[in-house]
């Protein structure tokens, strides 16, 4: 198949080129709109019962979750004086009589809403739009908030926190362009020595993500995604874009090395690293699919938008740049560059050489396989070790710089005002029949004492607590006339919070948020079984951290599961062996565990945060190590499959497994470590980003691919293959795979034509990287 594919592309070339050409002109007025479609939110899950409560409490009781937090605060005046609430009340009208507020709750109304030290307070603005449509009413809400002389006036809450997040992510997706391809370019100028050969990766990599991001453009108006997916696209859009075309480029250089016609050259490129970049894309797409898996919008759009581009990458690999060299030639190797003897040595591509750094590596490591396996295992098993001190928690205006405005809000809620209290546990309760007769009320009112008599509990706000002075017989008698309540206080309880059947309680906690002790409120609140026909849903920043969580690694297990299963049978096709496919998981999965363990040091125990400029989370958020798996899985295994295939091609060759892994390795060490150098450049720039997501995964897989392309691909790999010995090569009713396909034994018959008529000058033959032979 791949070797009528390269035959296609270079009988057809100028018509693919033109093709992809039109592709991308037609792209090019979509792409950068993008981002107007996408949905800054996605971190919830529908079948959560914190999102189940809060929807039934969205129908029965009107509860409207679009809240955008004004705070005031003062250093001449207190909270609570006249002159402080005069001024916050002129800074408010013109906000009062607008038709998109549906409610103002003032700190005059709730005390609870002013800070500890009494010089600050907040007032919770309900806005009648919706919440991933921020930029139709956050900007108008902000101009009609006057500027008072003796107030300093903060916007937070959850629209603003939408708003900031498309924002910076934004910003950080510019910035992560502008710095990943010049040190893209760069790092092929050093690899290519030549100009021409350097700008054809970028190029394939460029018409890859244009195209992707016109795709998501279009996609966005038939379903919901998230702006994440505007990262992880350009991520992989570049370092798979780039990674491929490395390979391919090298390859055909390499052929023409030999002597080859341009025809050939690129058809037997296309047939060996061809293959390779396909089956390699095919197990990168895998990992990511495993995203869709999840309930979780955020990871859904990030699935589909990362398998959209890697699937692009790999037809622009193996098809346009097939014809782009077929149209170049020999002219690959045009406007050569010079650059320090050192390097050029080390990145030098031979076929034939048997003494090279690699080639001596692996025999060094294959003498002694025990010896370098047991300690290199010991070391990646303690650099995953901290993982089992993770703490998981959902995204917050933290994961944000300190710059924006939610996050200047979510830091100064936190400190100056009892969290607590701005953060309760909420029931969603449903009775039999009204929620005010007898009946119901005396079973609430006993299900509230068994509330409050929880150790973790500091106060319960509802309709059958809200005065510690009434007895039970009193709210009962009360409640028989709703109606006649004179108490204002109560009176407000009763409209906002029962409709019908259905009410809501407010648990106010002791402590924090994602705070364990909350967290055993929320739990033991819901395994609180409240009898007599009532039904609760708990909800809450709490409960939505906990459900959120649970959510995840709910389905995590599934997900992993299938993407192991089916990287194993693509692997089992493409190498014809039982054991290589499962050696290639193993190794894959250490490699992530240490990226695991470098995710707790950094992001929640603050390791390094001055030199990458975040605060310190105390937590990972959970979806990082989801996203580190399923994008690590399949491109750990590029590397792999690589090195595989070139071990493969050397084992048909010589039938001795010991001289194919050396053979192998050294065929493709300098190449694997200049693609993984630029995967590792493109990490980095993303490694920049503001938003600690977007940080966390471009520094987990800039250390995956270090640690991959290093210790398990340099020692791990060959000590295993030297110990399973002609194990790798076993398929079970056939023994051992000494024969290759069709399609690579033609490949074969060609090197040892080549090989003849070049002689024994063969290992001179060889394209060297500046372009001379």
């Amino acid at each position: 198949m791949f070797y009528h594919l390269g035959k296609i592309a270079t009988r057809f070339r100028w018509l693919i080129v033109g093709i992809w050409m039109v592709a991308v002109l037609v792209a090019l007025p979509f792409a950068p709109q993008a981002s107007q479609v996408l949905q800054p939110g996605g971190f919830t899950s529908p079948d959560a019962q914190s999102q189940r409560a809060l929807d039934l409490l969205a129908q029965k009781t009107h509860l409207n979750t679009n809240i955008v937090q004004v705070i005031f605060t003062s250093q001449r005046y207190t909270a609570d004086s006249p002159q402080f609430i005069a001024e916050a009340q002129q800074a408010l009208a013109g906000l009062q009589h607008w038709s998109t507020v549906a409610q103002i709750i003032s700190f005059t109304d709730n005390p609870r809403q002013i800070s500890t030290d009494r010089h600050a307070a907040y007032v919770n603005v309900i806005v009648n739009a919706d919440p991933n449509n921020v930029s139709s009413f956050l900007p108008q809400l902000e101009q009609r908030l006057h500027v008072v002389p003796d107030l300093k006036t903060s916007v937070g809450g959850g629209a603003v926190f939408y708003q900031d997040i498309q924002v910076v992510s934004e910003n950080d997706l510019r910035r992560a362009e502008i710095l990943a391809f010049p040190f893209a370019v760069i790092a092929l100028l050093l690899v290519f020595r030549s100009v021409i050969a350097a700008i054809l990766p970028t190029l394939v990599g460029g018409f890859a993500v244009v195209v992707a991001l016109a795709l998501i453009f279009g996609i966005g108006h038939l379903t919901p995604l998230s702006i994440f997916v505007l990262n992880i696209t350009t991520l992989f859009g570049l370092g798979l874009g780039v990674d491929y075309s490395l390979f391919i480029v090298s390859r055909f250089r390499e052929e023409l090395g030999h002597g080859r016609s341009i025809e050939d050259a690129v058809t037997l490129t296309v047939a060996t690293a061809g293959r390779a970049v396909a089956f390699s894309g095919l197990t990168v797409s895998i990992g990511l699919f495993g995203l869709t898996f999840f309930h979780i919008n955020m990871l859904r759009s990030v699935g589909m938008g990362g398998v959209l581009v890697v699937l692009l990458a790999v037809l622009a690999a193996i098809t346009l740049l097939p014809a782009m060299l077929a149209i170049i030639g020999l002219r690959v190797n045009a406007l050569p560059v010079r650059i320090p003897a050192f390097w050029r040595r080390s990145t030098a591509v031979s076929s034939e050489v048997h003494h090279g750094f690699w080639y001596r590596l692996s025999n060094f490591v294959m003498r002694y396989p025990v010896r370098v396996l047991v300690p290199v295992l010991l070391l990646l098993l303690g650099f995953g070790a901290p993982f089992l001190g993770v703490r998981f928690s959902a995204p917050d205006a933290s994961i944000l710089p300190k710059s924006v405005p939610s996050r200047a809000a979510y830091d100064l809620i936190a400190q100056r005002f009892d969290s607590s209290e701005t953060t309760p546990i909420i029931l969603a309760v449903q009775t039999q029949g009204n929620v005010l007769t007898p009946a119901n009320i005396r079973n609430l009112y006993y299900y509230v004492k068994r509330i409050e008599a929880d150790p973790n509990t500091k106060r319960v706000d509802s309709i059958v607590s809200a005065d510690p002075r009434l007895t039970l017989d009193q709210y009962e008698l009360m409640y028989t006339h709703p109606q006649l309540v004179s108490d204002p206080y109560i009176a407000a309880l009763l409209k906002s919070t029962v409709v019908g059947n259905t009410l809501s309680i407010q648990v106010i906690s002791k402590y924090g948020m994602i705070d364990s002790h909350s967290q055993a409120l929320v739990e033991a609140i819901r395994n609180t079984n409240p009898g007599n026909g009532i039904s609760v849903l708990v909800t809450g920043g709490t409960a939505a951290d906990i459900d959120y969580v649970n959510s995840l690694y709910g389905d995590f297990p599934i997900a992993a599961l299938v993407v192991a299963i089916t990287t194993y049978i693509v692997l089992f096709l493409l190498f014809r062996s039982v054991v290589l496919p499962l050696k290639a998981i193993i190794m894959n999965t250490l490699s992530i565990l240490a990226s695991y363990g470098a995710l707790v040091i950094i992001f929640q125990d603050g390791f390094l945060h001055q030199l990458l400029n975040f605060t310190p989370l105390g937590f990972v958020e959970a979806t990082s190590p989801i996203l580190l798996f399923c994008s690590l899985f399949g491109l750990s295994m590029d590397y792999e499959v690589f090195l595989l295939s070139r071990v493969q091609e050397a084992f048909w060759q010589t039938g001795d497994n010991t001289r194919a892994v050396a053979l192998g390795l050294q065929r493709s060490g300098g190449i694997i470590t200049s693609a993984a150098v630029i995967v590792v450049v493109v990490s980095l720039c993303f490694a920049t980003a503001d938003v600690i997501l977007v940080k966390a995964l471009g520094i987990g897989m800039a250390l995956a691919v270090v640690i991959d392309a290093t210790l398990v691909r340099g020692l791990l790999v060959p000590a295993t293959m030297r110990l399973l010995g002609n194990w790798n090569w076993w398929l079970p009713f056939s023994g051992v795979q000494r024969h290759p396909p069709a399609l690579a034994e033609y490949a074969l018959e060609a090197d040892q034509a080549s090989a003849e008529g070049t002689g024994s000058e063969s290992g001179q033959t060889n394209v060297e990287i500046g372009g001379k032979r």
